[in-house]
């Protein structure tokens, strides 16, 4: 959706994708907030998430979620609201929710909660002959800490049981999970996933700018990246296509390094 298309930038895939993938958090837009957000933001977002528990307390909310599903854009509800009727054993009564919302994708977490291994890939199982399944991997308290070794062998049991791709957690602050409390990436954990996993089958969570910077540096233009906040999709756009001081010489050849400010 480029106004004008400069040489030497990097090709975007197009919607449906598995790479280059735009989460987008809703915490709580109005009706009006979501149909303009789509008149901008519709061809960039492939991904809506009701944030946590939001989609309970958010008024007109089957109608929000039809004007992004009408946009093309698969919607769902927090993994934290997941395990909010997990642990209330209302596994039923979730289900019953989400299919009335008319969702046809979840995102199955154990952010907030402990949930043996075993059974999170049975339910993801038990999910993914019926919806489109995100699971998401790491903890929300900066505090719990996750081998790299026992990440990877998450990630790979929860494809294997049938998730479409796996969310790489680093909570709405970006504070925890793949990031140092800093905020920084912690890119020994990052390298040891991407030494098993396959990168398209990841979704990046990456709220702070510093951090889409980062995963477009290393990866490139078509990183799989989550938990934008909705004013940032455009600005995102514009960090994969090099058109922001951020990435500005990241796909531009040699020649043009000698430009850069030192």
């Amino acid at each position: 959706m480029e106004n004008i298309h400069f040489p030497l930038m990097p090709e975007r895939t197009k919607k449906p994708r598995t790479n280059g993938v735009v989460m987008v958090m809703d915490k709580g837009l109005s009706i009006r907030e979501a149909e303009d957000f789509i008149s901008v933001c519709g061809d960039l977002t492939d991904f809506v998430k009701l944030g946590f528990g939001t989609s309970v307390v958010t008024p007109n909310v089957k109608e929000k979620i039809k004007i992004y599903q009408e946009a093309n854009i698969k919607v769902y509800v927090g993994g934290t609201l997941f395990e909010a009727f997990l642990i209330r054993k209302m596994e039923k009564e979730y289900r019953q929710f989400i299919d009335n919302l008319g969702l046809d994708t979840i995102e199955i977490s154990d952010g907030s909660m402990r949930i043996e291994h075993a059974k999170k890939c049975k339910i993801i199982q038990t999910y993914s002959k019926d919806y489109t399944v995100l699971s998401e991997v790491g903890a929300k308290e900066a505090g719990i800490l996750i081998a790299p070794a026992r990440w990877t062998e998450m990630m790979e049991t929860e494809l294997a049981a049938g998730a479409f791709m796996v969310i790489a957690e680093a909570r709405e602050s970006g504070t925890a999970g793949i990031y140092r409390p800093s905020g920084k990436a912690h890119s020994l954990l990052i390298n040891m996933i991407l030494s098993k996993i396959d990168i398209e089958q990841i979704l990046w969570e990456a709220p702070q700018k510093s951090q889409q910077a980062w995963f477009i540096q290393h990866f490139g233009a078509n990183v799989n990246l989550g938990n934008i906040p909705p004013s940032e999709v455009i600005p995102l756009e514009t960090l994969r296509l090099g058109l922001r001081g951020d990435t500005f010489f990241r796909f531009l050849p040699d020649k043009c390094k000698k430009y850069k400010l030192e």
